[in-house]
Order: C-alpha cells, then sequence, then structure tokens
C-alpha cells in the first residue's frame, strides 16, 4: 500500500504548519524552509497560485494521502451537493484512521493510519485493514481481542492520553477501545485554520 514516508517534520516546516504533534517543537526552533538555503528564501508576497498550491500540499500531508488520492476525493467532492470544499473536508474526516486519531486511540494519523493496516481494528464485527474505508452513521469499531492485551493498547493513556475534546460524531468508550459513529462531522470538526477554497480554487484553474 503506497504511502508517503517523508520526514513529517520537514513537511511541516516546508508547510509552516505542524502535521504532526511532534512537529509543533520543531517548528519553534527552525522555523524556516528545509533545505541548506531555506532561511535565505525570501519572504515576497506569495502568488495566488502559490498560496492555492501550498494550501493543497498542507491539507493532503496533513491527512496523509497521496497526490492520486487526493485528487480524486477533490473530484468526488466536486460531483456531490454543497460546497466542494466544505464536501472535501468531510470526505477526510470520514476516513477510518482519521476516526480513530480523533477517538484519541492514536497520537497522530500517521499512527492511527498503521494501527488500522496492522489489522487491530474490527469494523462492524470484520476485521479491517484499510485506513481509507469510509465510516458511516451506526458504523462501530472496536480493537480486536486478540489486540487489546498488546503493549499498545496497555499503555493507551501514556502513549496516546484522552483528547482535550473529541468530536460530537464520534462516542468513545476508553476503557473498551471502541468507538461509534453517531452522526456525520460538520465543518467544524476540521481544523479550523484550513483554507479549503484555496484547494477548490487550485482544482478548479
Amino acid at each position: 500500500m503506497a504511502r508517503d514516508t517523508s520526514s513529517i517534520v520537514k513537511m511541516s516546516r516546508r508547510e509552516g504548519y505542524a502535521l504532526h504533534p511532534k512537529a509543533h517543537k520543531a517548528l519553534v526552533k527552525r522555523a524556516g524552509k528545509p533545505g541548506q538555503h531555506g532561511n535565505n528564501m525570501r519572504l515576497g508576497k506569495q502568488s495566488q497560485y502559490a498560496l492555492q498550491l501550498r494550501e493543497k500540499q498542507k491539507v493532503k500531508r496533513l491527512y496523509g494521502l497521496l497526490e492520486k488520492q487526493f485528487s480524486n476525493l477533490m473530484a468526488e467532492a466536486g460531483r456531490k451537493q454543497g460546497q466542494s470544499g466544505e464536501v472535501l473536508l468531510h470526505l477526510l474526516e470520514r476516513r477510518l484512521d482519521n476516526a480513530v486519531y480523533r477517538a484519541g486511540f492514536a497520537p497522530s494519523r500517521r499512527a492511527a493510519r498503521q494501527l488500522v493496516t496492522h489489522g487491530h481494528f474490527m469494523l462492524n464485527g470484520t476485521r479491517v485493514d484499510i485506513p481509507s474505508i469510509r465510516v458511516k452513521v451506526g458504523d462501530e469499531l472496536v480493537v480486536r481481542p486478540h489486540s487489546s492485551g498488546s503493549e499498545y493498547f496497555k499503555k493507551l493513556d501514556d502513549i496516546s492520553p484522552v483528547p482535550a475534546s473529541i468530536p460530537a460524531w464520534l462516542k468513545v468508550n476508553r476503557k473498551k477501545v471502541s468507538l461509534e459513529i453517531v452522526a456525520l462531522p460538520a465543518r467544524e470538526d476540521a481544523e479550523p485554520d484550513i483554507n479549503e477554497q484555496l484547494i477548490v480554487e487550485y482544482y478548479s484553474r
């Protein structure tokens, strides 16, 4: 299964945005672009195309998608009813790996993706290993009995502490390491500092 294995810290510095919890400190220490001449790059006004590209790259990397996956999702969002940008974020939030991350069962989306691909969860009673599965209302996800005794889940509170807030569209049982999809995510459930209109404009060129 294809995935981006680039350094998440370098990508965060390139986008000027923390794409992973561990990137926050790195951005404070080294806020410039990665590379030999990163700190010497001029900070002049960016073109509209550059702003659109960087926003697209930021969101694509935030959710851990490759270019083809992201463009296909944007095309699907454009075919659905509603504002394309909001529909795109709606589809991204409904990814299985994102639901695991939002529930607090993983410290990052990358970690959540790994948990899913290793088959640690059961969706509606069936073992799953595809991070891009799109969850729907009524779906129930629970850690596999075989995996519940692993060191990861025994130390879950240390590895991935309870989030400050859990989205209202998820009903989480921390003790059982399970979640239920009780509603569909809204725009406010995604990161507030995403400008989805720039992404729509990028793909509308």
